[in-house]
């Protein structure tokens, strides 16, 4: 049975290095993710995860080229995740305040990536699962 392709990310370039950042087409909207590489390991260890919706000029590409600037020397890869065109702008918030409460209280977390909680999440906060039925 064939598979349908992911209903939220279009398209996906994973472990990019930082020299890389001006190639990425300007107006991708989506997720991304700032990573720093251990090459004795060869993992990457998640820095940083952040967003871009339509109203940011730029869209991903001026993102990252911020950070080159603002978090230089903390991260030297990167992945982007871009949306379908009918993905609102709201749905690309949502997706990164569920990545930021992730990494909420992670000890590994790099301390760049530790934000402010997503209000949206906690407002549907139900612990009693057995009640979810």
């Amino acid at each position: 049975m064939q598979q349908s392709p992911p209903r939220l990310i279009k398209r996906s370039a994973e472990y990019l290095p930082v020299e890389e950042v001006l190639k990425i087409p300007r107006g991708i909207r989506g997720i991304y993710v700032l990573y720093s590489h251990k090459p004795k390991t060869n993992k990457y260890d998640v820095v940083y995860v952040g967003m871009t919706t339509a109203g940011e000029g730029g869209g991903i590409r001026r993102r990252l080229r911020s950070h080159k600037v603002r978090k230089s020397g903390l991260w030297s890869h990167c992945s982007i995740f871009e949306v379908w065109d009918n993905i609102r702008d709201d749905e690309i918030v949502e997706l990164e305040g569920l990545f930021r409460h992730i990494y909420h209280h992670d000890s590994k977390a790099n301390s760049l990536n530790v934000q402010r909680r997503f209000k949206k999440l906690i407002q549907v906060r139900d612990p009693d699962i057995e009640n979810w039925g």
